[in-house]
């Protein structure tokens, strides 16, 4: 492959990142082929060297999107991650994608019937007493209390699980994944 065709397939896969971080991997990539003909390398060996472009651009993709996961803890962030990883791997797509999909999809379910019961307990605390339930209107204004706090915790539990499970998706990914900093490395 030459160092064009190279270029071209790796500027191709980093399409929709920053043009500055596009700009300075390109760059640096470049610089690995100069470094190669200053050596006395082709560009077929230093692009054989340096792997497939493709790969090299969902890798880096995945690792940005996983630095703005770790930057930015928001849903959109949290997706980003989770399909870029995916994403570096057809066959880990056919095992993990149908469990990703469960565990989601009984989370989703879990929220939200956390968000049902705590606007039960909201109508339960607010109309009780005005419509004489059984051990009289402090049991119901307690009872509502306690169903919203409850729906509440239950609520953080669910996000402290979901931020567990993207964090194991994305420690997955780097024990699977060469160009992913280790699980361990500290930050720099």
């Amino acid at each position: 492959m030459t160092r064009q065709a190279f270029m071209a397939r790796l500027r191709e896969g980093l399409r929709g990142l920053p043009p500055q971080t596009v700009t300075d991997i390109v760059a640096d990539y470049e610089a690995h082929f100069i470094d190669g003909e200053a050596a006395g390398r082709t560009e077929a060996e230093v692009a054989a060297a340096l792997g497939d472009p493709d790969r090299l651009a969902r890798e880096i993709r995945a690792e940005s999107s996983l630095n703005r996961w770790r930057d930015e803890r928001s849903p959109s962030s949290a997706a980003a991650a989770v399909f870029a990883v995916l994403g570096l791997g057809a066959i880990d797509i056919l095992v993990l994608l149908p469990i990703l999909m469960g565990v989601a999809g009984a989370i989703v379910g879990l929220f939200v019937a956390v968000i049902a019961c705590f606007f039960a307990g909201a109508f339960v605390f607010a109309a009780g007493p005005f419509m004489d339930p059984p051990g009289g209107p402090a049991t119901a204004i307690l009872s509502g209390i306690g169903i919203m706090a409850g729906s509440a915790s239950g609520g953080a539990l669910l996000t402290i699980v979901s931020i567990g499970l993207i964090n194991a998706l994305v420690w997955y990914g780097r024990l699977h994944y060469r160009l992913l900093k280790p699980a361990l490395e500290p930050q720099a």
